[in-house]
């Protein structure tokens, strides 16, 4: 969708129409129009204060938007509220892990299946349905063996794997990732992109952020690329990165 459209396309389940975001006087989203195709995994990459963060914040309403409008699978929004994400089939992780740190790995997924918060969740009864879902969710994400570990205990990357099935729990539609492959080792990265890979065979739509070329090629099917708040490039992600903007402005060679 670009400036001045009124016509929302069912080919893309996120949106955004011109949208901004100013912190004083620092422009860190200007006048912003992108597209993410439905399905398949999305990646946003940039220098180091292009406004990548930024981006998946307004998406997810962690943060206002100071103009334009995300249209979310259909759904047209001039605030989008956080709280609501799950009605439009959202979730999301962050870059700083955000966990119950003094509950098991169990607990942490019980939590979000149970939709209560964290005590009442630990004392409500687990239903078999819940239990399998759980268990499901930890195998997938190799956590199984640490189910009964509380979640500080866990090293880096297993908290990773962990944030990423707790968004799993919620069974959304659309999954904003923000830096899942910072900071982990190459055993780690390989069962994120794991991951990832089989969300993507079940058709749900991964919106990831990375710093790492290598992995945005093997990984993407849509790039977008941003610079200074702004869109530089966005397309199949073969395509963009042979462009000679991107070449020029982000890969420098």
């Amino acid at each position: 969708m670009r400036p001045g459209s009124e016509q929302i396309d069912d080919h893309y389940v996120i949106q955004t129409e011109r949208i901004s975001k100013h912190f004083g006087a620092v422009r860190a989203v200007r006048k912003l129009s992108i597209s993410i195709p439905k399905r398949g995994l999305t990646s946003i990459a940039g220098p180091n204060g292009s406004g990548k963060s930024t981006l998946v914040n307004l998406l997810s309403g962690v943060l206002p938007l100071d103009g334009g409008l995300v249209v979310i699978d259909g759904t047209s929004l001039k605030v989008v509220k956080a709280h609501e994400n799950p009605v439009h089939g959202l979730t999301r992780t962050f870059q700083e892990v955000r966990l119950f740190d003094q509950v098991t790995v169990w607990n942490n997924i019980m939590v979000v299946l149970s939709e209560r918060r964290l005590f009442p969740a630990l004392l409500e009864r687990v239903n078999p349905m819940q239990r399998d879902r759980a268990r499901g969710i930890l195998e997938s994400v190799g956590l199984w063996e640490k189910k009964d570990a509380l979640a500080m205990n866990l090293s880096y990357g297993q908290r990773k794997l962990l944030e990423i099935g707790r968004a799993m729990a919620m069974e959304a539609n659309i999954y904003l990732f923000d830096e899942p492959f910072a900071g982990l080792f190459p055993e780690m990265v390989e069962k994120v992109k794991e991951i990832m890979n089989r969300m993507r065979e079940q058709g749900d739509t991964i919106v990831f952020i990375s710093h790492n070329m290598d992995i945005v090629r093997e990984l993407s099917d849509h790039l977008i690329i941003l610079d200074s708040g702004s869109l530089l490039e966005e397309g199949a992600v073969d395509d963009v990165l042979s462009r000679p903007k991107v070449i020029n402005a982000y890969l420098g060679t």
